[in-house]
C-alpha cells in the first residue's frame, strides 16, 4: 500500500462512532469518498497478516469498473498489481449486496499473465472496435 495516504483519502476518514480511527493512523479503517462516477463510496481498509484489503461498495448497487480503479489508486501505486478474487463456492462470504475486494498479498508477487494474452498490447480501444468489425464482417 501507499507509503503516504492520498489527502482525498484521508478527508473521508470515519473518525467518530463504532468504526472511527484516528487522523494520520495509515491505510487501515473506515473512509466515504466521492467516486468518480458521482456515488459516495463506503472503502474499508485494512491490513492483516499476509494481506492487504481493501471493500468497496455503494448504496445501490456494485461498484464499477472505474470506481474500482480509483479506488485501488487511492491505496496503491499505479505499478502494484492487485486482484479481485472468485473463490470456490464453499468459500464464499456475503455480507453486503453491494460490495467488491481488492487484495494484495505481501509475502509474495502476484503472478500475471502476459499482457498479450489480453489484447492487441499498443491497440486502441477504437483501433481493436474496427479490427473486430472487420474480424467479424469477414467471418
Amino acid at each position: 500500500m501507499r507509503a503516504q495516504m492520498i489527502g482525498k483519502l484521508e478527508a473521508g476518514r470515519v473518525q467518530h462512532g463504532r468504526f472511527a480511527t484516528a487522523p494520520g493512523s495509515g491505510p487501515s479503517g473506515l473512509f466515504l469518498v466521492q467516486g468518480p462516477c458521482g456515488c459516495e463510496l463506503k472503502i474499508s481498509a485494512f491490513v492483516r497478516p499476509g494481506w492487504e484489503h481493501v471493500a468497496v461498495s455503494t448504496p445501490r448497487r456494485c461498484p464499477n469498473w472505474d470506481e474500482m480503479c480509483f479506488v485501488k489508486d487511492l491505496f496503491w501505486d499505479e505499478e502494484e498489481c492487485v486482484m479481485q478474487l472468485h473463490p470456490p463456492h464453499s468459500r464464499y462470504v456475503n455480507n453486503s449486496r453491494y460490495c467488491l475486494h481488492l487484495w494484495r498479498p505481501t509475502y509474495r508477487d502476484i503472478p500475471m499473465p502476459s499482457s498479450s494474452f489480453v489484447g492487441v498490447v499498443g491497440l486502441s480501444p477504437s483501433d481493436a472496435a474496427t479490427l473486430f468489425a472487420r474480424m467479424s464482417a469477414t467471418a
